[in-house]
């Protein structure tokens, strides 16, 4: 049903629609070159200019595959339909993975955008897209997708109204970003003793070890300060089984692979309290070690290796953030490499043998603190930005099919 006012229009009817060029080997080694753009530099509403390819475009390719302000470039395959208006200025062309769409005046850059966003990944988009080995939207089948039309006034109420939520989204996300490199760069400072907390000394004085640890700091193997647990779930008790992943730790296997990854036999299945470390012994070096904290019991396949620490001299969390780091995935794969197990995994016994900085444990604590209210503040933007999403979707869904409509002068 197209709303009072409204039109019922075709993009072949609104655009005028351009393939880009094909890409081949002669236009890559003739010159002179000039860049263009092609499926990864076109964003959802912004266009990444960070990776520039450069082709052979003859003067009159320049001057069908050139930009004007306001164009529309809209991915044809990949992300079918991911597209961003051009607003720049320069010598720059586009390849045929984008379509190029200029309007004709009827409708305005921004609320088709909008319109391909709420469509994104529905049946109305799916059903023009071909699909081979990668989906792909022809042309010809592009120009024939439907769109409820609005007066040009009122698309652009909606598109500004669309722009608030934008903006607050970006906002967000860079927040987040912020958020996340600050997390870092503390936490790789706080982790070695290159950034001390107040009273816990500082780096200028007392000197560094030859590790580059502060002189007070311990240094032990993690077999001086954890013992290996292999409990065994021998009475095939009702108990959750985990799954160790490389970003996210220890989670629910049903939940996380939406199906059964796991024997039907778990008798041999080692059982992990809350507390524990984890790591499946043939994965470890790609970072998939996991603090179990979320049941009181779990268990995990029989090629996990488990371990607890002692609590008077690791604060589980420290170790935690210390093993999940860039220096310790790579220490991982070099004691992997050095095993004599012909399987690729790192058994406890070699595991046990590597060494760990150690603070005081109140240090240790006080550390800990510090990175988990810097996850607690990027855990709220997360959700922050989760809420603008939703609440933006929500309102293209009313905006861009008439069900709610926009003032206009006064009138609704």
């Amino acid at each position: 049903m197209v709303p009072e006012g409204w039109a019922l229009e075709t993009v072949g009817n609104l655009f005028d629609a351009q393939l880009g060029k094909m890409l081949n080997k002669t236009a890559k080694e003739k010159h002179p070159q000039f860049p263009y753009l092609g499926n990864t530099n076109v964003k959802w509403g912004r266009i990444n200019f960070d990776s520039l390819n450069t082709m052979y475009f003859s003067e009159k390719e320049r001057e069908k595959f050139s930009l004007e302000n306001g164009d529309i470039l809209l991915c044809e395959g990949g992300e079918v339909g991911r597209c961003a208006i051009w607003k720049g200025k320069g010598e720059i062309y586009y390849q045929k993975a984008l379509h190029r769409l200029r309007s004709k005046g009827r409708i305005i850059p921004e609320f088709f955008q909008a319109y391909m966003e709420k469509i994104s990944g529905t049946k109305v988009l799916d059903d023009l897209t071909t699909r081979t080995s990668i989906a792909h939207l022809t042309r010809e089948k592009l120009i024939e997708l439907t769109i409820k039309l609005p007066p040009i006034a009122e698309q652009k109420k909606i598109a500004k109204t669309l722009s608030a939520w934008d903006k607050a989204i970006a906002t967000t996300e860079q927040l987040l970003i912020n958020s996340e490199q600050q997390k870092k760069a503390i936490m790789q400072q706080l982790l070695t003793g290159k950034k001390r907390l107040p009273g816990f000394g500082s780096p200028g004085k007392g000197g560094f070890s030859r590790k580059g640890l502060p002189d007070e700091w311990d240094y032990e193997r993690v077999g001086n300060v954890a013992g290996e647990v292999a409990d065994r779930n021998k009475g095939q008790e009702e108990i959750p089984v985990l799954s160790c992943s490389k970003y996210d730790g220890f989670v629910d296997s049903l939940k996380y692979f939406k199906k059964k990854v796991y024997s039907d036999d778990t008798s041999n299945y080692k059982i992990i309290q809350f507390g524990e470390f984890g790591f499946p012994s043939n994965h470890v070096e790609e970072g998939s070690i996991g603090l179990q904290l979320t049941y009181d019991r779990g268990i995990v396949s029989p090629i996990y290796v488990v371990f607890r620490v002692d609590p008077s001299r690791i604060e589980p969390f420290f170790l935690y953030k210390v093993l999940k780091s860039d220096h310790y995935r790579q220490v991982f794969a070099a004691s992997t490499s050095a095993s004599v197990d012909r399987r690729g995994s790192l058994r406890w016994k070699q595991f046990s043998g590597i060494k760990v900085p150690l603070p005081s444990i109140e240090e240790q604590k006080a550390i800990s603190r510090v990175i988990q209210l810097a996850e607690k503040e990027e855990e709220l933007l997360e959700h922050s930005l989760d809420r603008l999403r939703s609440e933006k979707k929500a309102l293209m869904q009313q905006l861009l099919t008439g069900k709610r409509r926009v003032t206009i002068d006064g009138a609704e």
